[in-house]
């Protein structure tokens, strides 16, 4: 009768609790069992184990084989637990010294061959092994991801046989010290490839230096896609933990970890038809949707009124606290979600309301059909609303003539800003609360008098009146000015468009 203990990681959201492999074998009939709330993928382990074991020449124990998954209660799922099963059968059969595993947790599927796969959220399995104090082995094919954590101690083998022969000190494995290249700031689209459209452009640039969410209202061909899509060619590179936050959330999607993106803003822009559960996430494991794989980046959603009533209320919450919370039955599962909204959509069905060059044969009641398909909730939590109009062909024909300010100009004066906004309060304007609004946020005499007015006038909510002052923050942060004037009040009662509408 032999006990071995390996440890291992299990996957649940953003989370890799620990597992403690226990394997035992003692006499009896020939069986291999697994226990601990094993799903199909780890209950198959078995069979992966056995024949790597002796496919690599080691001694496949004849007795009755009991492996524990600890904790029992929580459900395990996926290939991840092969090389710690493996292992943990070679030091309960002593051809494996058992005092080296203490030190290590292990994780990746493994071929009939004995070689090593890759599993998908290897990053969050790095950090918490990290804090836990242990070393972590990993496939060769996940070396990239893991290596992300420097503090980390971690290691990356091809073959099963090369992590027996590092746990014997016979042939050490090379420690993983590759880093991804760091990308510079290089994108495809500059703003400077729109015509005209000067204040939309300012709004994508209040928008990018305070965080905030923009709905850019116009008919079709104006370039409201354009101007999403440049949003990420002004805002600042991410920052070594923004980058760790956003490639954890994607090592544990469906997609996986993309070394080509790392550092790079995530632009997500889901089509209409996308169901509220592919904005939240979910299924079984838990993985991310939309709005968390847009964490510290963008989510663009265009044609906003096409998307259905429930998919667009799921982005109330995230909205508001920055992180969504999928609970079910059987677990909860938290997901980060930090994301800058930008929405497009047109003032009517036909998209020619208040058209100059277009006739609308819309009626008032399919107008307020069309608009009511967003709720008023959800328009209140959106920073911004602009009015993009068409541009003259005279505008679009020029070559030279009217050079437009690049991506790089707006770009220094977004990150000069932000940078105001680290150094007064530790974080973006769009996130301060109420007190921190009355601490921060100060109206010149005019500018509370013009705000209050403004107020009684359209009887715009709390939430839009707070909303009203990051915004000018932002305004006054892009100035360098201290105070917030009445001019900068003035300029963000121009991104109120749809609440003057109702009013």
């Amino acid at each position: 009768m032999s006990l071995a203990i390996v440890y291992s990681r299990a996957a649940l959201g953003m989370q890799a609790p620990l597992i403690t492999v226990e394997v035992h074998l003692t006499k009896g009939l020939p069986a291999f069992n697994i226990v601990g709330l094993p799903e199909t993928a780890v209950k198959e382990s078995k069979d992966r184990v056995r024949s790597a074991l002796v496919n690599s020449h080691f001694d496949f124990p004849i007795c009755r084989i009991t492996v524990n998954l600890a904790p029992a209660d929580l459900p395990k799922e996926g290939s991840r637990f092969d090389l710690a099963i493996a292992l943990g059968i070679l030091a309960a059969s002593k051809q494996l010294p058992q005092d080296t595993l203490q030190a290590y947790e292990f994780i990746g599927e493994l071929a009939l061959t004995g070689d090593l796969r890759a599993i998908r959220g290897v990053l969050p399995v790095v950090l918490h092994a990290h804090l836990a104090l242990r070393q972590v082995v990993v496939p060769i094919h996940n070396e990239m991801e893991a290596a992300l954590v420097k503090e980390a101690s971690v290691f990356a083998a091809t073959h099963l046989l090369e992590v027996c022969a590092h746990l014997k000190s016979i042939t050490p494995l090379k420690r993983c010290e590759v880093v991804p290249t760091l990308l510079a700031h290089s994108e495809k689209h500059d703003l400077s490839d729109i015509k005209g459209q000067p204040h939309a452009k300012r709004a994508l640039e209040i928008a990018a230096a305070g965080r905030h969410s923009v709905l850019f209202v116009g008919p079709p061909g104006t370039g409201k896609t354009m101007l999403a899509s440049r949003l990420t060619s002004i805002l600042p590179d991410m920052t070594d933990k923004e980058a760790l936050e956003a490639a954890s959330v994607v090592s544990i999607s469906h997609t996986g970890f993309n070394a080509d993106c790392w550092k790079k803003i995530p632009f997500r822009a889901p089509h209409h038809s996308a169901s509220s559960i592919a904005l939240v996430g979910g299924g079984r494991p838990p993985r991310p949707g939309e709005i968390s794989l847009a964490h510290h980046g963008v989510l663009f959603l265009d044609e906003l009124p096409e998307f259905s009533r429930h998919a667009l209320e799921c982005l109330r919450e995230p909205l508001e606290s920055g992180k969504i919370t999928i609970s079910r039955a059987s677990f909860q599962a938290i997901f980060p979600a930090h994301f800058q909204l930008i929405a497009a959509m047109n003032p009517c069905p036909c998209g020619y309301a208040n058209s100059a060059t277009h006739t609308c044969h819309c009626t008032p009641e399919q107008i307020r059909r069309y608009l009511s398909r967003i709720s008023g909730p959800l328009l209140n939590r959106i920073d911004m609303h602009m009015i993009v109009s068409p541009v003259s062909p005279h505008l679009l024909q020029t070559r030279g003539k009217f050079s437009e300010e690049p991506s790089l100009a707006v770009r220094l004066r977004v990150m000069k800003a932000r940078g105001l906004q680290m150094a007064r309060q530790m974080k973006y304007n769009s996130e301060l609360t109420v007190p921190e609004l009355e601490k921060y946020c100060h109206l010149t005499e005019d500018a509370s008098k013009l705000l209050h007015e403004v107020m009684l006038k359209f009887n715009f909510s709390a939430r839009v009146y707070h909303r009203l002052i990051k915004v000018a923050r932002t305004i006054a942060d892009l100035a360098a000015e201290v105070k917030i004037e009445e001019r900068m009040i003035g300029e963000v009662l121009n991104f109120r468009y749809l609440d003057r509408l109702g009013s």
